[in-house]
């Protein structure tokens, strides 16, 4: 019979393969390598991964709970894609958290006063790995598009956290892994450079103009991706 150490070192073990699998799968979704709408299947991935059906559906309830995948009745678990209505809901819900940020943020330091560099600092500094990343496209590598995905969802968090209200920033931070997703959806509007000087236009615009800049910046990229 098991004793009660060996019982806590067993769910440890499971919980690190649960880890392994979601791990592998969500790096997958969020590189473009499984496709929106994708199935994700129980047995194949088990077999894959060398690990039980319990552990791929715990897994899977993960990616589940980060709303980059879904599951269905009778469909199963698929992953997440974008429609017209979910791209602009999920845009609504970013503007009334950045926009607001941006709003509380104004109100600290003054709109049309010059911002302290420490709040503007950590927005830049992910514009500044952009442009490494850019050198080194320019260099012959490959753009790792996943890398950009996070430093671009970094560049937005630096404007949230500049708010110091700490529900905006905690709910923001849980959208997560569902807005590096959606951001895979933008990817094909933009390339490297433009992302980089549409970015650095907007950091410029605002201690000057704030919210209203951050919202013409939202609603561009929803026109991107929904046509009009």
């Amino acid at each position: 019979m098991p004793t009660s150490a060996a019982a806590p070192a067993h769910a440890a073990v499971a919980q690190t393969a649960v880890d392994r699998v979601a791990a592998a799968v969500r790096a997958d979704i969020l590189s473009g390598a499984l496709a929106p709408g994708s199935p994700l299947r129980e047995e194949s991935a088990a077999e894959h991964y060398a690990v039980s059906r319990h552990t791929v559906r715990a897994a899977f309830q993960r990616l589940v709970a980060e709303r980059l995948a879904v599951a269905e009745a009778y469909r199963g678990v698929r992953v997440t894609s974008f429609d017209r209505d979910q791209v602009i809901a999920l845009q609504q819900l970013r503007a009334a958290l950045e926009v607001e940020a941006v709003r509380i943020a104004g109100d600290r330091f003054g709109f049309g006063e010059e911002w302290p560099e420490s709040v503007l600092a950590p927005a830049r500094d992910a514009l500044d790995r952009l442009d490494a990343v850019r050198e080194r496209e320019a260099q012959g590598e490959a753009v790792d598009w996943l890398e950009v995905e996070r430093i671009h969802a970094d560049f937005h968090r630096a404007l949230v956290a500049a708010s110091a209200s700490p529900r905006i920033i905690e709910t923001h931070t849980a959208l997560g892994s569902e807005l590096l997703l959606f951001l895979l959806h933008v990817r094909p509007h933009y390339t490297l450079g433009s992302l980089i000087a549409e970015h650095r236009a907007l950091l410029d615009e605002l201690p000057a103009r704030g919210p209203s800049a951050l919202r013409e910046h939202l609603e561009h990229s929803t026109r991107l991706l929904v046509g009009g």
